[in-house]
């Protein structure tokens, strides 16, 4: 079993910063992926940002420039800079984890989500 516990969400002004946290725990053996997802009421979920273990991350196409994407490998822990924020940012935040188990079965994995609101 691999569990994601978000952390990090709140209400932020226009042009503000957040950073989101999101740990994996379980009996994990590797992580191939992390990733942070969002939803908007009324909008599809869609990708924010995703990082493999390599590093290297994907970014949509609202957030560029303006998030990073980071893994901490050793502690099993992604996070998601967020700065200069706009009320479209406003959404509850997902994180998900593509990840191994020790006993070698892969999970797909997902929180329970963070809200972020972006208000003045």
């Amino acid at each position: 079993q691999v569990q994601l516990v978000e952390s990090g969400g709140g209400l932020v002004q226009p042009g503000g910063s957040l950073r989101l946290s999101c740990v994996a725990s379980g009996s994990i053996f590797s992580i191939n992926a992390m990733g942070w997802y969002r939803q908007a009421p009324g909008k599809e979920r869609e990708l924010v940002a995703n990082i493999i273990s390599s590093g290297r991350a994907n970014y949509g196409d609202s957030v560029k420039g303006r998030f990073t994407i980071s893994r901490d490998n050793a502690k099993n822990t992604a996070y998601l800079q967020m700065s200069n924020l706009k009320p479209d940012d406003t959404a509850v935040y997902y994180c998900n984890a593509v990840a191994q188990s020790t006993r070698g079965k892969q999970y797909d994995t997902w929180g329970q989500g963070t809200q972020v609101t972006v208000s003045s």
